[in-house]
């Protein structure tokens, strides 16, 4: 089998997903690993650690816009391989970071190359590559980089008994300028050298489900609905193992955590066999519903080692199906015409919102406890799956007015 549906090469979505579980891995889930060595070491509070991640969440939010349009100018892989050597450029500076200004500017940086390296821009490429089949090229890709978190929390706890978290961030670093920037940079000329032989096909777009009289409006819910949802996940995300620790889980914690990776991968699974049937929005609202059913189990069993399985793997599952609505909803909404700008808007809703998550999470915990958090936490999410439940019915009334 060479390809993906007879469209996509199998060699693009497999290189795709090794440089998608290497981007979350050293960009996104080890910080909360990594984070109260970084506290120690430069002699500031932990709170402080994740208000410094909170900002450049924030400041990710502003690019991300700007990072869309230059998908759509010069190409998603293109951009793919410029960002995995700023990604490893930013892990050295912040590797090497004298100063807390300077740590504070690494990291914020490390989430503007994130953009540029993580599922925005990799799902950009798929719909560049063949818009008609990029939604189920998206649930191929999503399946493969399920693994990041299972391989990268248990990867960064292990290392930090062998190195200082300086000393793991110039490792990820090599990691993706050595493996991440040849393979995307392979994509990049492969694409363009298609192009000049004049053997690409030509693109055959995809038409949006919603009418253009009526998108500015879908845009607004579907970003406020993602921005909520991101705001939830990245509140738990960025604290889950330590937190299930303080729960009382104790060595248990990053075994229940790494299972959050496979339950990913096992709902893209089964997705992919039999999500064919759903459309987009209603996978959305699938989700939401699995990670606020979650969160909300959590809360009720604390340290009920049960409960904090059930909780990893219904969290695991709505944000695996939730990464594959984030490439597809927007392709299915609103066509491919623009996709790069179109989901660098959303992107930049999503990640404003999950600026403020693991901070405020944080200091909920402080002044409420984890309980409480959880609640308030889960509450948000219900907001969100509401959003997105609006979109699916109206979606289907005009599909059946439309019959």
């Amino acid at each position: 089998m060479s390809e993906a549906k007879g469209t996509t090469p199998v060699a693009t979505i497999s290189a795709l997903g090794l440089t998608q579980i290497i981007g979350y891995g050293t960009l996104y889930y080890s910080f909360s690993i990594l984070a109260p060595g970084m506290a120690k070491d430069l002699g500031i509070s932990l709170e402080q650690v994740f208000g410094v991640f909170s900002a450049s969440l924030f400041v990710g939010g502003l690019s991300a816009p700007m990072i869309g349009k230059q998908m759509d100018r010069i190409g998603a892989a293109t951009v793919l391989t410029i960002g995995s050597v700023l990604s490893a450029l930013t892990l050295a500076l912040c590797a090497w970071s004298p100063s807390i200004v300077v740590f504070a500017l690494a990291v914020v940086l490390i989430e503007v190359a994130s953009g540029m390296v993580q599922y925005q821009a990799a799902f950009a490429a798929l719909v560049e590559s063949d818009p008609k089949t990029a939604s189920r090229s998206i649930t191929y890709l999503t399946l493969i980089g399920g693994f990041a978190s299972t391989i990268f929390w248990p990867i960064s706890a292990a290392l930090m008994g062998y190195l200082t978290w300086r000393e793991i961030y110039l490792a990820f670093a090599a990691l993706n300028l050595f493996v991440c920037m040849p393979l995307h940079l392979w994509m990049a000329r492969k694409g363009r050298a298609a192009v000049a032989a004049g053997v690409g096909r030509a693109r055959e777009h995809v038409v949006g489900a919603v009418p253009p009289e009526r998108r500015r409006g879908a845009m607004i819910v579907v970003s406020a609905a993602f921005a909520i949802l991101g705001f939830t996940l990245a509140s738990i995300l960025a604290h889950m193992v330590p937190m299930l620790g303080d729960l009382g889980l104790g060595t248990a914690a990053v075994v229940v955590g790494s299972l959050f990776g496979p339950a990913q991968v096992l709902s893209r699974l089964i997705n992919m066999i039999f999500g064919t049937r759903l459309s987009p929005p209603v996978l959305a609202v699938i989700s939401a519903s699995l990670m606020v059913v979650g969160i909300v189990v959590l809360g009720v069993s604390g340290d009920w080692l049960p409960g904090a399985v059930a909780f990893a793997i219904c969290l695991g599952l709505g944000s695996g199906i939730n990464s594959i609505a984030q490439g597809s909803l927007p392709l299915y909404l609103f066509g491919s015409d623009g996709y790069g700008t179109i989901t660098g808007k959303m992107a930049a809703a999503r990640l404003a919102l999950g600026a403020a998550a693991p901070f405020a999470f944080a200091a909920a915990m402080q002044s409420f406890g984890i309980g409480l958090s959880l609640f308030a936490t889960a509450a948000l999410g219900v907001v969100g799956m509401a959003a997105f439940a609006s979109v699916a019915l109206t979606t289907r009334r005009d599909l059946v007015a439309a019959e």
